[in-house]
């Protein structure tokens, strides 16, 4: 417990603390005033939407010492499963590459289509993230969540091939960004994605968006405070406002994941991490309602208006997270092992020690009947 006379020197060294930094609040407020007179409104459009997500790693991690499995799922919004398998940071990486072919070497899985088609042989020259393990040295779990990310990107770029029978919108999990791949194979990767978009439109004359919605951005984060008192995206109507690359770049520690096509003409460094042009989205008719970091493909950059109209009319039916996108919510719950299904594949790691453990199998029946962490006891 804090006692009086601390609150108060706390108060005011505070209080000065605030009053110094005053001119950062007068400097953001400078830098986003000029967004104010650029909102646009949405208009909606009738669009089919789409959505893919990737299981959270967070949720779906098997845990039980010395394992750590975890589970890489990839479902859309009409709950069509494109991956299910199971990885722990001990895979061995050639195994884990072996996977994704076939027997003469051609591929078995979307990872696999993408490797072939950026022309790589291996996981590590795909993502600098991946490596192989040194023996007798802990082993760093990350690297399964890099894995989770290039199995997504895998995904969507097997999807942009399949036949679309209307007009479709699809809204990935996240900005457009990615720091995972290696070189410049993420940029061969998006010009491979915008191939396939435009082939859409030649073969079958279906306009295919691709956009992707974050629920926290740190320009968001940087500028709220500032977009608040400037009255920035404070409509009685849905609207958004583009952000300018050098207000972003403002608000990332590394500019370059902030640094697209457009600002490498400017004799900056290339464009190695960005696939989208960031919006600030508000999807609902009042002034407080949430606002959304989005990206749209760079290349679609001149249809925003058709691809926020388009995710205008799900996300005002969103549920249970009022005014975001319901296809993206609808994945992430088709996505989600939880409850049952989790207890299940729990079970299931209990069953595959048990049967290696042999005669003693009866230990693990008496270990698990033991509470794992009796410190938690002091919160009940």
């Amino acid at each position: 417990m804090i006692d009086p006379l601390t609150q108060s020197q706390l108060k005011d060294a505070i209080a000065e603390c605030i009053g110094a930094d005053q001119s950062i609040l007068d400097a953001l407020r400078k830098e986003i005033r000029p967004l104010k007179h650029a909102t646009r409104r949405i208009q909606p459009r009738a669009t089919t939407s789409i959505s893919l997500v990737g299981t959270d790693g967070g949720n779906n991690q098997l845990q039980f010492d010395p394992f750590l499995i975890q589970m890489i799922r990839v479902v859309d919004s009409s709950n069509n499963e494109y991956c299910l398998e199971a990885v722990s940071p001990t895979t061995p990486v050639q195994k884990l590459y072996d996977r994704q072919f076939c027997p003469p070497g051609s591929p078995s899985t979307a990872l696999g289509e993408m490797m072939a088609f950026l022309d790589v042989d291996s996981l590590p020259a795909l993502s600098h993230m991946i490596r192989p393990g040194d023996k007798g040295k802990p082993v760093s779990p990350t690297w399964v969540q890099v894995y989770r990310e290039l199995v997504e990107w895998a995904i969507l770029f097997s999807i942009l091939k399949k036949d679309f029978g209307t007009d479709t919108l699809i809204v990935c999990d996240g900005l457009l960004r990615s720091k995972v791949f290696a070189k410049d194979l993420f940029q061969r990767l998006l010009q491979g994605m915008n191939d396939r978009i435009e082939t859409q439109w030649n073969r079958s004359r279906r306009r295919i968006y691709l956009a992707g919605v974050a629920k926290h951005s740190k320009v968001l984060s940087r500028y709220r405070l500032a977009m608040a008192l400037e009255d920035v995206l404070q409509t009685d109507y849905p609207s958004y406002v583009e952000v300018p690359r050098d207000v972003e770049e403002r608000a990332y520690v590394w500019s370059e994941f902030a640094r697209g096509d457009d600002r490498t003409g400017e004799g900056g460094e290339i464009n190695k991490f960005v696939g989208g042009k960031m919006f600030l989205v508000k999807f609902g008719s009042h002034r407080r309602d949430p606002v959304w970091p989005i990206d749209i493909f760079v290349p679609q950059i001149g249809d925003s208006q058709i691809i926020l109209g388009s995710m205008l009319a799900d996300a005002i039916n969103g549920f249970p997270v009022p005014h975001y996108p319901r296809c993206l919510q609808k994945a992430h719950e088709n996505a989600a092992l939880v409850d049952f299904d989790f207890d299940i594949l729990q079970d299931f790691i209990y069953e595959g020690v048990r049967s290696s453990l042999g005669i003693n199998a009866s230990t693990l029946d008496v270990f698990q009947l033991q509470d794992a962490d009796p410190a938690q006891q002091r919160y009940r």
